[in-house]
């Protein structure tokens, strides 16, 4: 079965600026035979893609990066051929996005009290077509408003944990995420260790039904995805890979920046069907 896949983007549903459209144009340019659409904590990007994809032959494999958090650490698990229409996973996002939502309030009005007094909830709302908000969005605020000299130095200033402008997200834990992903009968799948760094935590996630790990990342040394690769066959994980692309948000990476064979693609299908 020949063929490339790139399974990790993201499209302006999310934290892109890329709509579905042109993720399936920027596939078609990079050969690919397969993508994978996994917007934060929201499916409403799957279904546009498919239709773009339809006239050509690039699959499209539904997919959903949800959040959560361990020991105060932001841990990322990817889903892929969840059911993007109904059940369990399209039940919750609503809650998902409410937290989204009132998270971003509680972060201006904390950029207001240290005298960032000039970016509104609305304007936030404006860079996204849903209401998957994020750090991403504001930070691109902060950039444009001259409050930072660019995107990274928004979350060092005022993002990140510890910074000012800093307010928890929904509180799920990985193991959560693990079962809502399979109750919908999706492949669960650690996004970025090697940005995560909790390696030790992976051999627990294995045993709750993670089935694969994003070893094949953009930008990373051989030694760090040959170390993850031994990882991933210690621990029977599928090993994954794809861009992470978010169109001109992330200017470092892009669709089809980092592949898998297909084959890889077939073995996720496999394994939803355990």
């Amino acid at each position: 079965m020949p063929g490339s896949a790139d399974l990790h983007i993201h499209t302006y549903y999310s934290d892109s600026t890329s709509s579905p459209q042109e993720v399936v144009e920027d596939a078609l340019k990079a050969g690919l035979s397969c993508i994978a659409i996994t917007d934060h904590d929201i499916v409403q990007g799957v279904e546009p893609t498919i239709e773009a994809a339809h006239p050509h032959a690039l699959e499209v494999v539904p997919g959903i990066e949800l959040s959560s958090e361990y020991e105060n650490c932001d841990i990322h698990i990817l889903g892929y051929f969840i059911d993007h229409q109904k059940g369990p996973l399209f039940d919750k996002i609503d809650l998902f996005l409410d937290a989204r939502m009132e998270r971003m309030k509680t972060m201006i009005m904390n950029l207001k009290a240290v005298g960032v007094n000039n970016i509104e909830f609305e304007e936030v709302c404006a860079l996204t077509h849903s209401r998957a908000v994020g750090r991403a969005h504001l930070a691109t605020l902060l950039h444009q408003k001259g409050w930072v000299p660019n995107f990274k130095a928004a979350f060092e200033k005022y993002l990140s944990s510890g910074c000012p402008g800093y307010a928890p997200k929904y509180k799920q834990t990985p193991f959560e995420a693990i079962e809502l992903i399979q109750s919908c009968g999706g492949v669960a799948v650690m996004a970025h260790p090697m940005l995560t760094q909790k390696d030790e935590l992976i051999p627990r996630f294995a045993a709750a039904g993670l089935k694969g790990l994003e070893v094949y990342y953009p930008n990373c040394m051989p030694a760090i995805t040959e170390f993850y690769e031994r990882i991933a066959k210690k621990n029977g994980l599928i090993a994954t890979g794809g861009s992470d692309a978010h169109g001109k948000a992330k200017s470092y990476t892009y669709v089809g920046k980092k592949t898998v064979p297909v084959e890889v693609v077939e073995e996720l299908r496999q394994a939803r069907a355990q």
